[in-house]
């Protein structure tokens, strides 16, 4: 039984879509339910999916979630903590407070209180433990021009990787991290017509079919709990990103 956040559109969408149709029970958060109920019906298995309409932000939500999801399943086997947001790609200076609390709030604050919540499902199980696969980026290791919150947060989530992971294995519970880069969704649309480089120039960058992000999911959701992938970077072949050029 998985748990996928922020599943209603791209790389959550994705593999809320290839877990499903891998056989796997699925509960659908984000925070339109049309589109959580539009991906269920879409993986032609929506009696094994459970839609919760989710702000990862919000404590009582995601506690709500969880408690739902053990209602409803039994148990938590997998989370794929993957909501997540960016801010206006503006100059440094120019970024206001709020905009820079909101990117921290879902996807920093966000993903701690999913994998907390996981964690107290995961250890109070009968056979204890389960799996937690962090949504990084290519930006975790190497940040765009102009992308001071989230390229912050996703290094945060590193750090939360390697600390869940360590504190996680007295539980049986194994933490890794998925580096994604350029998959084709609605946020990577603009990369197709230019983006920002380094060098101050503007460029098409290429892109990769986001279903394989799903695939590169279901792997590490399929290993034994003996085993874990803690870091696993997938991303399109011809994309800048060592030097970010």
């Amino acid at each position: 039984m998985a748990i996928v956040t922020g599943a209603g559109s791209g790389i959550g969408k994705a593999a809320a879509l290839t877990l499903l149709q891998a056989g796997y029970q699925v509960v659908l958060a984000g925070r339109r339910e049309q589109a959580l109920l539009e991906v269920a019906a879409l993986s032609g298995a929506a009696e094994r999916a459970l839609v919760v309409v989710t702000d990862v932000s919000d404590e009582a939500s995601v506690i709500a979630l969880f408690d739902a999801a053990v209602r409803a399943f039994g148990r938590v086997d997998l989370l794929f903590n993957n909501a997540g947001t960016s801010a206006p790609g503006v100059l440094l200076e120019d970024l206001t407070l709020g905009q820079w609390q909101d990117v921290v709030n879902v996807n920093l604050t966000g993903m701690f209180l999913c994998l907390r919540q996981a964690f107290r499902a995961m250890k109070a199980q009968t056979p204890r433990g389960g799996r937690i696969i962090n949504n990084g980026s290519i930006s975790a290791t190497t940040p765009r021009p102009n992308s001071a919150p989230y390229t912050s947060t996703k290094h945060a989530v590193t750090g939360l990787t390697k600390s869940a992971s360590l504190d996680g294995r007295k539980y049986n519970i194994a933490v890794g991290q998925i580096d994604i880069g350029n998959a084709a969704t609605e946020m990577t649309q603009k990369m197709q017509a230019g983006i920002l480089q380094a060098s101050g120039q503007i460029a098409v960058e290429a892109v990769m079919d986001v279903a394989i992000v799903g695939q590169s999911v279901l792997y590490m959701a399929n290993l034994p709990l003996s085993a874990n992938v803690m870091f696993h970077t997938v991303m399109a072949t011809q994309m800048p990103f060592a030097g970010r050029g």
